[in-house]
């Protein structure tokens, strides 16, 4: 057994500590970036918020990979595959049930 890629009797590809290491702190540097960004003050409120979600999205996509292990190899494709999908429902159901929404409020509500 590797000690880069320890692996379950399922077959299942579990990270390393270096991985573990590696996620955690760019996790925490893209907390802190933000943080310190908001709590400086310099910076104008459009700046800030836009850097907390790119920042917000490229931690997702840090944990993704160096916690749940998503990536396209053999072992992790099919939990790639099943996560994409959840993603899509998702996006779907929060999607249409705005536009349900938008579209009673825009058909109940009376004209002035």
């Amino acid at each position: 057994m590797s000690h880069a890629h320890a692996q379950s009797h399922a077959g299942e590809s579990h990270g390393s500590v270096r991985s573990y290491a590696i996620g955690f702190i760019l996790s925490v540097i893209l907390t802190a970036i933000p943080f310190a960004m908001v709590m400086s003050g310099h910076f104008s409120r459009n700046v800030a918020l836009t850097s907390m979600v790119v920042l917000g999205v490229v931690q997702i996509l840090v944990h993704l990979v160096c916690f749940l292990h998503m990536n396209t190899s053999s072992e992790g494709r099919w939990n790639l595959l099943a996560f994409l999908f959840t993603v899509l429902i998702i996006v779907m159901l929060v999607g249409l049930a705005i536009w349900i929404m938008v579209n009673a409020d825009q058909l109940m509500m009376p004209w002035m």
